[in-house]
């Protein structure tokens, strides 16, 4: 004889109604969880999935892990000293300071490594810049490879400039951003301020002007 297998699909949709999320996928994307779990939270088995899990189905469902465990495993919060939510939120403390810990440690390592690239730029760039308002007459080209350092970490992050200021281009309303008149797209304009991508994502859209 087959035992019945425990279906708490109407629990999980009315508190995904709540959430206001429509789908599975959608509370998937909103957890960061695979479609896998919710059906295991479906089919009863709360208790044996991992802490962090239930954590973040939980707060995608906005409400606490409590609640979410006396919906989908009843009976699991009755006694608070020896109920399984002690358990689980004693993991999820753990799991925690882990990621604090983790946290703090990669972003030591992103400031330091972007330290370093600019080293030279933080030394000499201050007193570049006393000597330029101490000398009103100090070509400012002189100043230009002091840049250098900052222009090395936006490659480093894979950050381009849409085009060189100064270059006349078709004009994209997509990238370019029109400081006066009108123009239509594929028109010629101007660089005046560039814009910057990195990658595919378009960080800042470049000023221009029609030619």
């Amino acid at each position: 004889m087959v035992a019945n297998i425990p279906d708490y699909a109407p629990q999980l949709q009315r508190l995904m109604q709540q959430a206001g999320l429509r789908s599975d996928r959608e509370l998937s994307q909103k957890a960061g969880v695979s479609e896998l779990q919710l059906s295991r939270l479906r089919r009863g088995l709360a208790l044996q999935t991992s802490a962090d899990i239930l954590l973040k189905i939980s707060q995608a469902l906005q409400i606490s892990l409590t609640e979410l465990l006396a919906t989908f495993a009843p009976g699991s919060v009755e006694l608070e000293e020896s109920a399984p939510t002690a358990a689980i939120e004693q993991e999820y403390q753990r799991l925690q300071a882990t990621l604090d810990i983790q946290r703090a440690s990669l972003m030591e390592e992103f400031q330091l490594s972007s330290l370093q690239i600019l080293e030279s730029w933080m030394l000499q760039w201050p007193t570049a810049a006393s000597k330029a308002q101490e000398n009103q007459n100090l070509p400012a080209v002189k100043l230009l490879p002091l840049l250098r350092p900052v222009e090395q970490l936006l490659q480093e992050w894979g950050v381009e400039a849409i085009a060189p200021v100064g270059t006349e281009i078709p004009y994209d309303p997509q990238q370019h951003q029109l400081l006066e008149g009108t123009a239509q797209p594929g028109e010629t304009v101007k660089v005046r301020y560039t814009g910057y991508r990195q990658g595919d994502k378009l960080l800042y859209r470049a000023k221009v002007s029609p030619v």
